[in-house]
């Protein structure tokens, strides 16, 4: 499971930009074609944030949908795989979202 490396670092880069400051949300933004899923890090996260700094920070997850633009027609369609093909039937894309993986927001708690 490779989640568990990938999520591995998000517990290390969001320690890291804590800076010692609590944090309520981390929020996600997981392509629907970056090969990994979503479920998998949630679980990864909450076991390795346990006992930790971040323990019972949640994890928000947006899945940003995969779209791509036909380098033959030039036409823009929504892909639910790498594997997509235009109506047209090239299969020659440039691939516009869908495989991101980004540390979108952190949310900190109010100091008291």
């Amino acid at each position: 499971m490779h989640e568990f490396g990938i999520t591995t670092r998000i517990v290390a880069i969001v320690t890291k930009a804590a800076h010692g400051r609590r944090i309520e949300t981390v929020t996600l933004e997981v392509g629907a074609l970056a090969g990994v899923m979503g479920d998998a890090i949630t679980f990864c996260f909450d076991a390795l944030t346990q006992e930790t700094a971040l323990a019972g920070v949640r994890l928000e997850i947006v899945e940003i949908p995969g779209l791509a633009r036909c380098i033959h027609c030039d036409a823009l369609f929504n892909a639910a795989t790498l594997l997509a093909a235009c109506l047209c039937g090239s299969r020659q894309l440039s691939w516009v979202s869908g495989q991101e993986l980004n540390i979108k927001s952190l949310t900190y708690l109010e100091m008291v």
